[in-house]
């Protein structure tokens, strides 16, 4: 897996969807934005140049979603934006019935993420976003990793007519990655050692936590649906894998079983936990390293699924006694 040819500077995931709004209405013209208050002002300009296809529906995300589907039922292609908690959550039965009972297209763009606005409180936060859209058939989810994949995802995915939900976050990696839906590997090893599957944002985490480890690495930017050919392949006959996703915990469980169903095979998952909700400010940092999603924190996982394999697999070559 190698990096893409940069197409942007190095601007926040969120400064990059706004920068895209005016090429992306000006190359699709059945495309139209419809905002619940949050992005008024950035987008201003783009309502100035398309006129009526900047729709601000206030602070109404029900709405919001039922605009879209309606949008979408004349032939439209609803470009919709606002926090994952109201994008997802709030208008829940929305996005089942709206869109999806009458099966329409749209785009969800988020930000916010897991715990990115950790300092406006648990309003704000919704680890519980890709697992919520994954119990919803049809929707594609995608989690970019650099600012210049948003752009990437966005200009494919308003040419289509589907449902698909593009995932910012504050949290990047320092390069952009290929975005065609498959896992890539990105640090080559021997194959019969574990493989450690990163989502999105947290690829350099994952890098960081496993560099001196007996360990391969790859990564996705679209975890829904799970490119599971890609993952068996990848896998090959190592017999040890760890999924290390920027929300829920286990999102990508039922996928990846369903995936290795025929093969003994010890996963771990790692992602914000669920047993205790975190009931703390601070930093997305600072969160980060409570949920264990820091380097440290997928760092004492991996590790600890290395010493299991140790235990379970007599010295096995490849894998060093006791790793810390």
């Amino acid at each position: 897996m190698t990096p893409t040819t940069p197409i942007t500077s190095m601007t926040s995931m969120r400064e990059s969807f706004y920068a895209e709004l005016d090429p992306l209405l000006t190359a699709a013209d059945d495309a139209v934005v419809v905002l619940a208050a949050i992005g008024a002002g950035q987008t201003a300009p783009t309502a100035a140049r398309h006129p009526g296809r900047v729709i601000d529906v206030g602070i109404r995300e029900q709405a919001l979603i039922g605009v879209a589907g309606g949008l979408a039922l004349t032939g439209r292609r609803p470009i919709l934006h606002s926090y994952a908690p109201f994008l997802v959550e709030r208008p829940y039965e929305q996005l089942k019935i709206s869109l999806g009972h009458q099966d329409v297209g749209a785009i969800l763009v988020s930000i916010g993420a897991s715990y990115d606005a950790s300092s406006e409180g648990r309003t704000h936060q919704a680890p519980a976003d890709v697992a919520l859209l994954g119990a919803l058939p049809g929707w594609t989810v995608h989690v970019p990793g650099h600012p210049d994949e948003v752009s990437q995802i966005l200009h494919r995915e308003v040419h289509r007519d589907g449902r698909a939900y593009v995932r910012l976050s504050t949290q990047v990696n320092d390069r952009a990655y290929p975005t065609d839906g498959r896992i890539h590997e990105v640090r080559e090893g021997d194959r019969t050692t574990p493989l450690v599957l990163a989502v999105g944002p947290m690829l350099d985490v994952v890098l960081a936590a496993t560099r001196d480890l007996p360990v391969r690495v790859a990564g996705t930017s679209t975890p829904h649906p799970l490119d599971t050919a890609g993952l068996r392949a990848l896998l090959g006959p190592a017999d040890a894998l760890v999924v290390v996703e920027p929300y829920l915990a286990g999102t990508s469980a039922a996928a990846v079983a369903a995936a290795l169903a025929d093969r003994a095979v010890r996963v771990a998952h790692v992602g914000v936990p669920r047993e205790a909700e975190l009931r703390r400010y601070g930093t997305p940092r600072d969160h980060a390293a409570a949920h264990g999603l820091d380097a440290a924190g997928v760092r004492r996982r991996v590790v600890a699924l290395l010493d299991q394999c140790h235990s379970s697999g007599g010295g096995r070559a490849g894998f060093p006694p006791r790793l810390r």
